[in-house]
């Protein structure tokens, strides 16, 4: 059994205890947290899918951990102007165990 959730404008395939890095939700650790945004559910049953989303259907998690992603190096660089620019981005991601799927 799997579904497709949606957060923080991207979508993702989740099944029970799968762990899944997110962006950044503002939940503390060791607490839980649902996602209601549910697109599709694939079951024994046969898949069902949401228009756009499936009503009463939520997916469960518990938050392991709030940290950053590793260091994207952005570089910017114009030849023969002696412009170059460097700089460092980390992304905020919040990783979560999926503990339930209920549709």
């Amino acid at each position: 059994m799997y579904a497709i959730i949606k957060t923080g404008g991207k979508q993702y395939r989740v099944e029970e205890e799968m762990i899944i890095k997110v962006e950044k939700l503002p939940v503390e650790a060791g607490e839980t947290v649902e996602f209601d945004q549910v697109l599709s559910v694939v079951d024994d049953n046969g898949a069902r899918f949401g228009n756009p989303v499936l009503e009463g259907a939520k997916v469960i998690g518990k938050v392991l951990e709030q940290g950053k992603n590793k260091k994207v190096i952005v570089f910017k660089y114009r030849r023969k102007k002696r412009y170059r620019k460097k700089t460092g981005h980390r992304q905020p991601y919040t990783k979560v165990l999926i503990e339930k799927i209920e549709a």
